[in-house]
C-alpha cells in the first residue's frame, strides 16, 4: 500500500449553503397500519410505527434485499450510473449486506448475465456478513485499522477499483456533534484508502450526517475528483440527518 500522508483539516470556515441533488420518483407502495402497540416502549412503537408505514421496507422484501437501504443506492445508482458489467467495488460498513447485493448484481459479479463483463464486490464490516453470492466478504474487521487495509489490498491482488462505497456509521451517542464529527472521521478513512487503490475516473460515495464538516470534506473531495455532488435519494427517511457525498472521476494521485 502507498505511504501517503494527508492534512485533512476538520475546521470549517465557510458557512454557504450547499444545493442538495433532489430526485424526482412516485411512490404507490401499500403501508400497513400499525396493530397491538400495547405493553411496548413508546421508542418501540415509534420504530414499528415508522417501519410498517415505511413502503421501502416491504419493498425490500419482495426484492429479497436484506434492508430498506439497498433502495438508496438503487437511486443513487439510477441517476449517476456508478456501476457498470465488470467493475471492481470495495463496499465498507457492508453489514448486512444489501449494498452489497446491488453492487453485485450492477457489475454482474454472480456472472448472470454470460453475455457481460464479469466483476469484483469485496464487502466489509466490524459485524459478521452472512455470505453473498459473487462477494468475497470480509467480516469482523474494522476497515479504520491499517491491517484490515493491508487486507483488502492483498484481496485484490492489484486490480484497480472502480467504485468505493461507505455506508459506515459510529454507534450513535445522541450529541449532535460528536456523531457528526465521528461519521466524518469515517468518511476520511474512506477516502484515503479510495484515492489509494481507484483507478482515474472512478467514483467514491460516502454516508454523512449534515453538520459543520461538510464543507470542509466536499472541498477535500474535490481535491481528488472532477465531479463533487450532495445527494439524498428518495429512500432515505426526510427526518434524517442523513445524506450521501459523490464524488466522480478520480483525478489520479501525483507522488
Amino acid at each position: 500500500m502507498l505511504n501517503i500522508r494527508f492534512s485533512f483539516m476538520y475546521n470549517v470556515h465557510s458557512n454557504s449553503r450547499k444545493k442538495i441533488v433532489k430526485f424526482s420518483t412516485s411512490n404507490h407502495l401499500h403501508k400497513e397500519i400499525p396493530r397491538n402497540l400495547k405493553g411496548r416502549s413508546k421508542s418501540s412503537q415509534e420504530w414499528l410505527t415508522r417501519q410498517l408505514a415505511d413502503p421501502y421496507v416491504e419493498k425490500a422484501k419482495l426484492s429479497n434485499y436484506r434492508c430498506r437501504s439497498a433502495f438508496k443506492l438503487l437511486e443513487i445508482d439510477d441517476k449517476f450510473n456508478l456501476f457498470a458489467p465488470g467493475q471492481c467495488v470495495i463496499d465498507c460498513g457492508a453489514a448486512p449486506g444489501s449494498w452489497t447485493q446491488v453492487a453485485v448484481q450492477r457489475v454482474n459479479a454472480n456472472k448472470k448475465d454470460a453475455k457481460k463483463s464479469v466483476g469484483q464486490v469485496i464487502a466489509i464490516d466490524r459485524l459478521p456478513i452472512y455470505p453473498i453470492e459473487g462477494a468475497k466478504v470480509l467480516g469482523n474487521a474494522d476497515f479504520t485499522s491499517l491491517s484490515t487495509h493491508a487486507k483488502l489490498t492483498e484481496m485484490l491482488s492489484g486490480t484497480r477499483v472502480n467504485v468505493v462505497l461507505s455506508d459506515m456509521a459510529p454507534n450513535a451517542t445522541g450529541i449532535r456533534e460528536m456523531d457528526h464529527e465521528n461519521i466524518v472521521h469515517l468518511a476520511y478513512t474512506a477516502l484515503r484508502f479510495a484515492v489509494q487503490v481507484s483507478q482515474v475516473g472512478a467514483c467514491v460515495l460516502l454516508k454523512i450526517w449534515d453538520g459543520r464538516d461538510t464543507s470542509k470534506l466536499e472541498k477535500d473531495l474535490a481535491r481528488f475528483y472532477e465531479h463533487v455532488k450532495t445527494v439524498k435519494p428518495p429512500a432515505s427517511r426526510t427526518d434524517s440527518a442523513e445524506k450521501f457525498l459523490l464524488g466522480r472521476k478520480f483525478k489520479g494521485l501525483k507522488t
